[in-house]
Order: C-alpha cells, then sequence, then structure tokens
C-alpha cells in the first residue's frame, strides 16, 4: 500500500490543473481563485504561519489546501483555505491528513482556526476533523488550538 505524503510546498505544482479542471467540473470555484489569486500575487500563503500543503501519491497530487492568517478576525486566527482532494482519493483518509498537518502547521503560531464551507459534506467532514460549527458571518467552522509551550 503507497503513503500519501503532504508536503509545504512553495510553488504551485503544474498538477494543480488538472485538480482545477476536476473541481470545476463538481462546481467548485476555489481552486480557480488560489491559481489566480497566487499568480496575480494577491494570496502566496507566506505570511509569517501561512502555508499551502499538497497531497501527493506516488509523486502525483492527489489534494491541496492552505492556512493564510483570518482576515475577518481581529484575534490570532487563521483561516483553512482551499482545501481539496480528488475524488478518486476521497474517502481514504487523505482529506484528515492534509487537515491535520495544516492545523498542526497553524497551532506553532496560531490560537484557532475557521474555515468556511457550504456543502454538507463538507460540514460532516470538518466535523469528523474535530472542528466546531460555529454562527458567524464569515465562519462555518472552528477550532481551539492549543497554545503553544512557553517552555
Amino acid at each position: 500500500m503507497n503513503q500519501v505524503e503532504i508536503h509545504q510546498i512553495v510553488h504551485l505544482p503544474p498538477q494543480i490543473l488538472t485538480l482545477e479542471k476536476e473541481a470545476t467540473g463538481e462546481g467548485f470555484r476555489f481552486l480557480t481563485r488560489l491559481i489566480a489569486e497566487w499568480h496575480s500575487r494577491t494570496n502566496r500563503f507566506d505570511a509569517p504561519g501561512e502555508c499551502l500543503m499538497a497531497a501527493y501519491l506516488n509523486r502525483q497530487l492527489i489534494g491541496i489546501g492552505g492556512l493564510s492568517v483570518d482576515p475577518y478576525t481581529q484575534t490570532n486566527t487563521a483561516r483553512l483555505r482551499r482545501v481539496y482532494i480528488a475524488a478518486s482519493s476521497r474517502g481514504q483518509h487523505v482529506g484528515r491528513t492534509l487537515v491535520k498537518a495544516l492545523v498542526a502547521h497553524a497551532a506553532l503560531r496560531f490560537q484557532s482556526v475557521r474555515l468556511s464551507t457550504d456543502t454538507i459534506e463538507g460540514d460532516a467532514f470538518y466535523l469528523h476533523c474535530g472542528f466546531m460549527r460555529t454562527e458567524d458571518a464569515h465562519a462555518t467552522h472552528t477550532m481551539l488550538l492549543s497554545a503553544p509551550d512557553s517552555g
């Protein structure tokens, strides 16, 4: 059995276009926004504490997700963004592994992570990952993180 590898990336892999085509076919436009914002330098996930991670199986890109400073709050909060897993890799813990890596990265700098999803499947997925629903105009789910050890 092959192991999924999660890597922090600083360049968009060429295979992102294949994922984007699949996502668009499912009615999701957020990978199109990811690519556009990357090329325009609007969002490169490169502010302190931010990151972009990719999931690979046999060197094939099967998922992507980012972590940015949450622009909708004044607190020390990260925002999970642009998380997408190829349909052929869903149900195999790829998404959970990717989200777990993003949350672990967030815990190094932030006190909480928020996100927005507008699908029933996304809601169930993020609840399964340990997020809680929130009643907020700019987020559907939140997770409080443990404070980093101060030594």
